[in-house]
């Protein structure tokens, strides 16, 4: 097992390499770089987006090097321009630029926002909380309810209580996490109906005169809304996928064997089928993890006025903050693949019988 983790770290680099290179080469054709956004502001136009919708000629990316003719800037003084092409490093070509982001990157220097003034680390670590939060509560708790649940689901298989579980799971997959977040919203936040919690931010504003016990009760107060909206999707697919995978298990000639014995309904169910179908379960962890802590944050984020890291990767691709797309990338392609990792770690804790080397031979 210790070799088969080696290669698989071995592995990490040349994939960070390879996202990186793919995401930095198709920077290079994008239209509305950093320069042109600066532009567009000291002109008074608002959004560089603006020159492009209207035709005429179109803008070149930022990042394509000082030759280029940027969209808006007849009339800028050409010192102007290359001033903002050397500040931003844009002076020089492409592929020394992405040598010298890998090489900061190496060192974990990932450089600063180019329109916030602080370094990419320190906006990460700053909306983190959020994320954290949301990712971590939602993973858990989808989890905690939808293990059980498809477990009693696939024992009941066919029964009322399989039937109207099914139906409710079925309704709660099928409505969009953005608009049962709305829905939360209007009933409890204020909205039309009763305020019951509050609209935005993690803590209340005198979080920090609370006791211990007063902190913990704010924080799941001002948490429960969102992290119910960012839980209802996860919490039918797992819930579907435990009780398929029971059910696969149930029908097997071991559990037939194990009841022969004599063996309680309990004892065949969690000391031998449950280490078998939670595979498959396990193995959906890091998508889970992943999609809920970046993918289903950004609308969750908006409408419950959370500044997280989905809002920070949106604002930074709006305004082509360039430090920030490839630091985060960069950041979340590796913790990505490390939570890759430890999913196969899960798979040898719950069944030892597994063995990667010898599937890899």
């Amino acid at each position: 097992m210790g070799a088969y983790i080696l290669r698989r770290l071995a592995l990490v680099i040349p994939t960070l390499l390879g996202i990186m290179v793919i995401n930095f080469a198709l920077v290079q054709f994008v239209p509305g770089g950093p320069i042109e956004q600066i532009i567009a502001q000291v002109q008074g136009q608002g959004d560089v987006f603006e020159g492009f919708a209207g035709g005429g000629d179109a803008g070149v990316s930022a990042g394509a090097g000082s030759d280029s003719e940027y969209a808006g800037a007849r009339g800028l003084p050409p010192e102007f321009i290359a001033q903002l092409e050397k500040e931003f490093g844009f002076d020089k070509p492409p592929l020394e630029r992405f040598l010298n982001m890998l090489w900061n990157y190496m060192r974990l220097d990932f450089g600063e926002s180019y329109f916030r003034s602080i370094s990419v680390i320190d906006l990460v670590l700053e909306k983190m909380p959020v994320s954290i939060t949301l990712g971590l509560w939602s993973t858990l708790i989808a989890y905690a309810v939808s293990i059980p649940l498809g477990i009693r689901k696939a024992v009941k298989d066919g029964s009322p209580f399989d039937t109207w579980t099914s139906g409710m799971i079925i309704v709660a997959y099928a409505i969009p996490g953005f608009l049962f977040a709305i829905l939360l919203l209007v009933l409890f936040a204020g909205g039309s109906y009763w305020q019951i919690f509050p609209l935005r931010g993690l803590t209340s504003d005198n979080f920090d005169e609370l006791s211990l016990l007063g902190k913990v009760g704010d924080y799941f107060w001002h948490i429960a809304l969102p992290v119910t909206a960012s839980t209802i999707s996860a919490f039918a697919t797992l819930t579907l996928l435990t009780k398929n995978s029971f059910l696969d298990e149930i029908k097997k000639h071991y559990v037939m064997t194990a009841r022969a014995k004599g063996l309680s309904e309990k004892k065949v169910l969690y000391g031998h089928v449950f280490r078998n179908a939670m595979l498959i379960v396990i193995a959906g962890f890091p998508a889970v993890f992943i999609g809920v802590f970046f993918g289903g944050s950004l609308i969750i984020e908006t409408i419950f006025s959370l500044d997280g890291l989905g809002r920070l990767g949106f604002e930074a691709a709006v305004a082509r903050d360039y430090p920030v797309i490839f630091g985060t990338l960069f950041i979340f392609g590796l913790i990505g693949l490390v939570v890759g990792i430890l999913s196969d770690l899960m798979y040898v804790l719950v069944d030892p019988r597994i063995d990667f080397e010898k599937r890899e031979g």
